[in-house]
This record gives structure tokens, sequence and C-alpha cells, in this order.
């Protein structure tokens, strides 16, 4: 079992840059793989981008690639998401899960959920 814990959301200007990163606990971590997903008020969750076990293949959103980057450091169990010319589009609530298999862009395919970071993107 792994419990996540995100941070670093805040309010930023279109344009500018955020990094969340989202902490896990255990010993395990590494045999998890990563993702991030985001949930806007009124709207489904949608997936952000995913990052495998090892942190050597990444996949991202059409609406996020080339802006944000999904990456992981196992040393500190810790998994990122650097937010790079973010757009008023991108405010939402952020979530880190986390599960054993590698359920890709499906969010309910991970077991295990962090409780949010609220980003919010000013025009």
């Amino acid at each position: 079992q792994v419990q996540l814990v995100e941070s670093g959301g805040g309010l930023v200007q279109a344009g500018g840059s955020l990094r969340l990163s989202c902490a896990a606990s255990g010993r395990t971590f590494s045999s998890y793989a990563m993702g991030w997903f985001r949930q806007a008020p009124g709207k489904e969750r949608e997936f952000v981008a995913v990052i495998t076990r090892s942190g050597g293949s990444t996949f991202y959103a059409d609406s996020v690639k080339g802006r944000f980057t999904i990456s992981r450091d196992n040393a500190k169990n810790t998994v990122y998401l650097q937010m790079n010319s973010v757009k008023p589009e991108d405010t939402a609530v952020y979530y880190c899960a986390a599960d054993l298999e590698s359920p890709g862009s499906t969010w309910w395919g991970y077991d295990y959920w962090g409780q949010g970071t609220q980003v919010t993107v000013s025009s």
C-alpha cells in the first residue's frame, strides 16, 4: 500500500510555470507506475501524464504535450509535474495516482490517490 501527498499548487498567471510534487510513503515506490490527473469544476477527471516505474517512459495528454513534464525520483519517493506555459484551461485540482499495474491514461485503473492540489491560472 502507498499513501500519496501532493503539494506545489497555487495561483499562477497565464504563461507562467509551476511544479507539482507528489510524495509517497512506503519502501516500494519504484514498484508503482505513477500518473497525474486533473479535474475542473463540473468536468470529469482527465488524464494528464504517466510515467513508468523506472522513469524510462512517459506519456502525455495532447492538451499538455510540450508544456508539461512528468518525472520521478525513486530515491526520494517523489513524482513531479513541471508545468510550463500554463493556460487558464489548465485550472483544476491536480491529483497524483499510483498503481502496481500500468493503467496508463485510464483513471479508474489506479488504486491509490492523493488528496489533490488546486492549480489556478489567471488570464
